[in-house]
């Protein structure tokens, strides 16, 4: 969709990057660290003083004491879970997916030889949890979670969490890898993370990403938090996958984490969705609840009978908005007539492209 919006000077709602400056403070201590001596390669699992940091960041905001040495930082998200189910999925066993879902989590899954067990998620976009439990076997190995949830923007509530634990409690071979990368992009209803639960924390490998917090989302920089007992899996599959991660950009984050207020950023993007929803109030298009990430899920259904690849299509040849048609999250390509549009942009762009989907 993204070569679409070139293709036809589209304005391009579709992939998930924000097209605004980042803060002036990042590109001051970036333009120190490139004189620094920050050029050759960083450990194998970090510098030391960025994850420090994040291990300051977890304790801040849930309550959790970690040891750094449990946190390995990876050359994106994706990095981070490509790495974690190559190094715990083996040839014959099962990963849970629930879908729709990022298209990142099935190809690792399928080069380690190993099965995905694709469930569709309820019409709210939460987990069934009665055929998650019945599809959950001795060969099932991992369940990956996403909160806030990719594509959707849904949000869990504690009684999710609770059911999570209940059900890894049962299957003692079961891990979770919980996705958590919009982890401090929430609304009126907030985040909770695997770190604050007891009886989950200790069998979940947590992904975050800078990113999609920093929105440098070009820089390719994440972590992961992993009990002892599997990172030093990970780590093998770590080292000989990219051995370590851009040093400068590790350097210049170990300063800018501590100098940030995080809890402002779920403000930020409030204002974002918020301010494009009032412009699609005119449209004809019926908007999801949008709990959380910077997407927002809309309806199509009252105006067109289209699948939504066609209408996506056809809105960004004649309309000039592109956008991602929701079916393509899904296994089965379940189509509910349902769009995402990210409103990670500056005003003027969300303007310009709610004016065009209003014409609709």
């Amino acid at each position: 969709m993204s070569g679409m919006a070139n293709e036809y000077n589209a304005i391009n709602l579709s992939q998930g990057f924000p097209n605004f400056p980042v803060d002036g403070r990042l590109l001051e201590l970036f333009k120190e660290q490139i004189n620094a001596n920050v050029h050759q390669y960083a450990p194998m699992s970090g510098l030391p003083a960025l994850r420090q940091e994040i291990a300051i960041k977890i304790k801040t905001h849930y309550k959790r004491e970690v040891s750094d040495q449990n946190i390995l930082i990876t050359a994106g998200a994706t990095q981070a879970m490509f790495a974690t189910i190559q190094a715990l999925v083996h040839p014959g066993e099962e990963v849970i997916i629930l879908d729709p879902s990022y298209d990142c989590y099935e190809s690792p899954v399928l080069l380690s030889g190993a099965k995905s067990i694709r469930i569709p998620l309820n019409e709210s976009f939460l987990p069934d949890w009665n055929r998650i439990r019945s599809s959950v076997t001795d060969k099932t190995r991992l369940i990956i979670t996403n909160n806030p949830h990719n594509p959707s923007g849904k949000v869990w509530s504690m009684e999710d969490f609770n059911e999570l634990t209940s059900l890894i409690n049962d299957f003692p071979n079961l891990w979770v890898l919980s996705d958590e990368v919009y982890e401090f992009i929430t609304f009126e209803k907030k985040h909770i993370s695997a770190h604050q639960i007891d009886g989950l924390k200790e069998r979940s490998i947590i992904v975050s990403s800078f990113g999609k917090t920093f929105h440098i989302t070009g820089w390719k920089i994440g972590y992961l938090f992993a009990p002892e007992k599997v990172m030093t899996e990970i780590q093998k599959v770590h080292q000989f996958l990219v051995f370590c991660v851009n040093s400068p950009a590790q350097a210049v984050l170990a300063l800018y984490l501590p100098e940030m207020d995080l809890n402002s950023l779920g403000t930020f993007y409030q204002h974002k969705r918020d301010f494009f929803r009032s412009k699609m109030k005119e449209s004809r298009f019926e908007l999801l609840p949008a709990e959380g990430s910077y997407f927002q899920v809309a309806s199509f259904a009252n105006i067109s009978d289209e699948s939504d690849v066609e209408f996506c299509k056809r809105i960004t040849q004649e309309f000039g908005v592109a956008s991602i048609p929701m079916s393509v999250f899904n296994a089965d390509l379940a189509d509910r007539k349902l769009i995402r549009f990210c409103y990670a942009k500056d005003d003027e762009t969300l303007t310009s492209a709610t004016e065009r989907l209003c014409k609709i």
